[in-house]
């Protein structure tokens, strides 16, 4: 997956919990997931 390990995968992973804090990750992730959901659409439009 764009040429990251699972060290690189898990260091980010990290970085982002510590920066965002655990309660917002679930808010983060809904939103990342819609924006995916969005972008998908476009493109097969």
């Amino acid at each position: 997956m764009f040429g990251l390990g699972l060290t690189e995968i898990l260091l980010i992973l990290l970085f982002v919990i510590i920066f965002f804090g655990s309660s917002r990750l679930p808010v983060l992730a809904r939103g990342l997931g819609e924006a995916i959901r969005v972008f998908k659409k476009e493109i097969s439009e």
